[in-house]
């Protein structure tokens, strides 16, 4: 099982070393541990770590306005994808959107991660619209997806 934490400014510095080295293996177009510290200074910003014997096997970022809410990152490590951890964090994410008054969550995935398209769909999100050229590094065409918080 996974342990799921928000991550707080000025107390998980760890955290942040570790996102970073996770962006650095995940995304081609990865965020620098300096960017992910700006982006938990946010006040409109959460992120929120899973965590497996003290290894952050994965986490979740999301900014949020009014009632709608973006999901900017999600990664999780190779060793435990599969393994319900990108799962417990859209399930605590949405927990906090109902807090917060979102009720509905969006999202961008390459085209070619078949992988991560059919979790979004197996969890409940409907694919909207494509973005062309979205990405670059390669550049690709963004699969525009939304879920109904309820």
């Amino acid at each position: 099982m996974f342990c799921i934490e928000r991550i707080e400014k000025d107390r998980d510095e760890e955290a942040l070393l570790e996102m970073a080295e996770l962006e650095k293996e995940t995304f081609p177009d990865s965020w620098s541990r300096k960017s992910l510290e700006e982006t938990l200074r946010n006040p409109q910003a959460v992120m929120f770590g899973a965590w497996k014997e003290e290894v952050l096997a994965g986490y979740v970022i999301f900014y949020y306005a009014a009632d709608e809410g973006e999901i900017a990152r999600i990664a999780v490590r190779d060793a435990f994808r599969r393994r319900g951890a990108a799962r417990r964090l859209l399930l605590r994410l949405e927990e906090l959107c109902k807090v917060l008054g979102v009720s509905r969550l969006l999202l961008d995935v390459r085209e070619s991660n078949g992988p991560a398209i059919a979790f979004y769909v197996g969890y409940g999100f409907k694919k909207d619209g494509i973005r062309k050229k979205f990405y670059v590094n390669p550049v690709e065409d963004a699969i525009l997806m939304s879920y109904k918080v309820v």
